[in-house]
This record gives C-alpha cells, structure tokens and sequence, in this order.
C-alpha cells in the first residue's frame, strides 16, 4: 500500500475542521528553524488542543501511511522538524498545561507544548525550579525529544536524567506511559529512555514528568578572563577532577566574546572567557569561589568578575544565551552552521586547540562557545551562501571534529541530535548497533510514518513491507 497523503489531510480535514491547516505561510513556517539545512514544508498542520486529538490524527495518518511530524517550537538545529517525505505536522504548542506540580516530591507533569521559561514562571512560588536551559526557550515536549542539555547539565544532569516518564502516541495511535513518579525502579525495558533522544522517530510525546529542583539560596555568577582558550578549558577540567560542584561553566573565545560585546552591549575583556555559576548555601558558594579562584590562577585566570544582583546575572546569561544571534552580526549577510561534538573531558583541551587549528587551516570564521564542564563545545561557522567552495571546507571542518570526537571516545553530537544533518556520522559512531536501532525502529512503527528521514536510514538496513 502506497501512501495516501491527500486522502488523509481530507479526513483530518473533516475531523479537526479549522484545528487543521494547509496554508503556505503555516506550513513553511513549519519547515523553518535554526538549521542551515535545506528543509521541506509539510502538506497541512495540525494544531491539537489535547492528547486524544493527537491520537485521533495519529490513527488516521497510519491508515493512509502519511508521514508525522512533531513540531515544539522549532529551535532545533539538525533538520529535525523537515517533512522530508511530506504529510503531516503536529504543533503542539496549543499543548500546554502544567498538568500538576508537587514540591512535596519535587516533580511535575506538563504538556509537551510548555515552554522551559513558561514552566519556571509556574514553579515561582514553590521555592523549585526546571534547571535545564538549552537558551531557545524551547519546548519541554521537543527538549525531551533531542535529549537537551544547556549550562546546567555540569550540575543537574541532561533531559536524560530529569525525565521520569511520558506519555506518548506510537505510530498506530496506541497510548502508552513510559514510567511512573518512583525515583527509581527495575521494572522491565526502560522505555522513558528510549523515548528521550528518539527526535519523533519512534512515537510522540503529549506529555511529560520531570524531576524539580530546589532553587539554591545562594547564586553567585562571574566571568574570568584566560590568555588561550586552552587554558581555560584545562581550568575547568581541573576544577571537575577536583569535584567543584560548578553550576555553569560556560566558555566564549575572544572572537565570540567580541560578538557578544558588540550584540548584547557588554564591555568584556576579549580575551578567552568563562562565564562561571555557583549554587549552595552561603558558606558552600563561598568555598566553591575560593577552590576556584586558586584553580584558575593557576591557569592564568584573571580577576573574578562578580555579577550579583539578579539583573545583572540575567543580563550576563542571556548573552550567553544570544551567542547565536551575536555571531550572525559579526559578518551581515551571512548564514551560520552550527554544530557540536562531546568528548571526555580530560581530551577537551586537545580537541578545542586542534579544531581551532582546522578553523584557522580552512580560512573560516567560526565563533566557538561551549558547556565545557561536561565536554561538548559548539562552534557556529559563517558561510557566505553563495560561496561553494567555503561551504565545502565547512563540511571538512565538520568532518574533522566528528572524526576526531570519536577517535578519543566522544560522540557526534552532545545534544544538537542528528535530524537529517548527522545520519552518516551516526553509522560511524555506532557502526554495527544500528541493525539493533533499525530493528527498534521497525517494531514500533512498521509504516514509517514517524518524522521519516531522520536519525537513521530504515530502508539500508532492511525494506518495509
């Protein structure tokens, strides 16, 4: 049976009445993100306002064998909301209640269309917070679908670890909970797991249960100044061998500290920076700061420069988080490639300096930026959009990093996924396991209506029937 594709946007046509749209303005806002890979718009998008609508345009899309794809808020960088094969998108913004919050247990329940910042605003008065922060304010329902991290994670873990359960539409329209609210449990497959990082390949997530934590009572923010990146890195490697409970341990190289400076109205040093976060008591943060500031002197830190009042904090981070933006300044006209890779930490300093000799070998401007407490640093390449030859040396760049992360034991990417962007480096990173992803991939849904064309290539491995 061949797909259906304009039989089911009818159906969905008749169900969900104007809940359904075919517009050309919706569906290419739908194909556009951050990428810089060429997307595909779909042939309609859905807007549900509840978990059994999108059961009910889930079951007819697997009777027609129209293609699915999840939409959060688009900020992913792969290609992964692309309907590379057409069908149907389903935004789940409409999606988004804060279920139920116990500050008890420390954990809530929301709708995969509540947004990081929205979710954090609720838990104001609970003393509680959502501790992971990729920047975008994205979606928690898409941050558990490319397993998310951001300038947290050196503390509080990834979505990987925050993620309790969720509950999730598979590919016939079956509903399923992955877990449950206990802290731990050894009952059967871990199917929250498998979920997580899944990039609406395998079913898709209406809701989502997450770990809280306590706000501390104490935030102390500052930036250091280094004199190469490299020691800059090697500082916080020392301080995470040293067990220092660092927050946030962010870096920005000269070249992206200029951008920032420029972009966000700051007067940094440019030099190589830390932006540094510490949480506890008042008594822990300040031998956190103490250990610190030895540690970076010993690197060539310079002085400590304190953010403390809550604004300036803000102001601060919320540079950080527009190192994207402030890059795209640095050269007008230009598009930016993002990627990322993560490697062990004590192989990150190696693996910055030799990548910054490629960036410096294949004539590029790449800004770099990183979570270096837990190993993965970004670097956001600029290309001229007519220049073929520098989109040639953007992909050998690419090609090195990836090659390079996985000679020491890293991975292809630490938290950007693999949308339609990093499939052949995946093959490389796995190599034989991804039989045992394709056969996962099959079993829970064998008409491949679930975002195909993404993570893996199904049909190398085995033909659908």
């Amino acid at each position: 049976m061949k797909r259906a594709i304009p039989d089911a946007i009818a159906r969905l046509s008749e169900r969900f009445g104007d809940k359904l749209s075919t517009s050309a303005a919706i569906r290419s806002h739908h194909a556009s993100s951050v990428t810089s890979h060429v997307t595909v718009a779909p042939d309609a998008v859905l807007f549900p306002a509840s978990t059994q609508d999108v059961v009910d345009a889930v079951t007819i899309c697997h009777r027609y064998r129209c293609p699915v794809v999840a939409f959060g808020t688009g900020t992913s960088t792969e290609g992964q909301i692309s309907a590379e094969h057409g069908g149907l998108t389903i935004d789940l913004s409409r999606m988004n209640r804060v279920v139920r919050v116990s500050p008890a247990d420390l954990d809530c329940t929301v709708e995969a269309g509540v947004t990081r910042k929205a979710l954090n605003a609720a838990l104001r008065d609970t003393g509680l917070f959502f501790p992971i922060d990729p920047g975008a304010d994205a979606s928690i329902g898409g941050m558990a679908s490319t397993r998310a991290s951001g300038t947290n994670a050196v503390r509080y873990g990834t979505m990987r670890e925050l993620v309790m359960s969720l509950r999730v539409v598979l590919a016939d329209g079956q509903l399923i909970d992955t877990g449950s609210r206990a802290r731990k449990s050894s009952a059967g497959y871990d199917l929250t797991r498998l979920f997580v990082g899944a990039e609406g390949t395998l079913g898709i997530i209406t809701e989502v249960t997450l770990r809280l934590a306590p706000i501390p009572e104490r935030i102390g923010a500052a930036v250091c100044t280094f004199p190469t990146v490299e020691a800059a890195v090697s500082a916080v490697v020392a301080a995470t061998q040293s067990a220092i409970p660092l927050a946030r341990a962010e870096l920005l190289d000269a070249l992206q500290i200029e951008a920032c400076n420029r972009y966000s109205k700051l007067d940094l040093a440019v030099q190589p920076t830390l932006f540094l976060e510490f949480h506890g008591t008042q008594l822990a943060v300040d031998e956190q700061v103490g250990l610190m500031t030895a540690i970076a002197t010993e690197f060539g830190g310079g002085t400590f420069r304190w953010a403390t009042a809550t604004e300036d904090r803000t102001k601060l981070w919320q540079a950080r988080h527009d190192v994207w933006w402030a890059a795209l300044a640095l050269r007008p006209g230009s598009r930016g490639v993002p990627t990322d890779i993560c490697v062990p930490i004590s192989e990150l300093p190696g693996v910055i300096a030799q990548t910054r000799q490629d960036v410096a070998e294949l004539d590029l401007i790449a800004p770099l930026c990183g979570h270096v407490g837990d190993g993965n640093f970004h670097l956001c390449v600029l290309v001229n959009p007519e220049d073929e030859d520098e989109k040639r040396r953007i992909v050998e760049l690419n090609t090195r990093m990836i090659a390079r992360a996985h000679a020491v034991g890293g991975t292809c990417t630490g938290e950007h996924g693999i949308g339609t962007g990093k499939m052949d480096y995946l093959v490389a990173e796995r190599g034989t396991a991804m039989m045992a992803l394709a056969s996962l991939k099959r079993a829970l849904d064998p008409r491949n209506i679930m975002n195909p064309g993404k993570v893996l290539r199904v049909a190398d491995y085995q033909p659908y029937q």
